[in-house]
């Protein structure tokens, strides 16, 4: 699945049609509705301001083991976020697995 806002390069026949061609589901945000999005461009946010911004990559190889680093090992296992009681993802699905298991 590729979700995207409403902007014009993501709603185009061309892009459209890349999407189909390797059989990608699109999905957008809602018209006018800002709050679709904001999880993922908050990720995106925290990747360039704490990884992107702060390195210079040697190559295409580097840049995917730092993106996949920093998502994996410390966005997902060690980083707290706020709306989640200051948990990392991981540990609130962990959670939220062993509170359904238990009901």
């Amino acid at each position: 699945m590729i979700h995207s806002d409403r902007g014009i390069q993501y709603a185009s026949g061309d892009f459209r049609a890349i999407i189909k061609k390797h059989g990608f589901i699109q999905s957008m945000s809602r018209k006018g509705n800002c709050r679709d999005n904001a999880a993922a461009e908050s990720l995106f946010h925290s990747i360039k301001t704490q990884m992107i911004h702060h390195c210079k990559f040697q190559s295409v190889a580097e840049m995917e083991q730092a993106l996949f680093n920093y998502i994996e090992v410390y966005y997902n296992r060690r980083r707290k976020h706020s709306t989640n009681g200051y948990k990392s993802p991981l540990t609130y699905e962990l959670e939220c697995w062993n509170n359904k298991k238990a009901a």
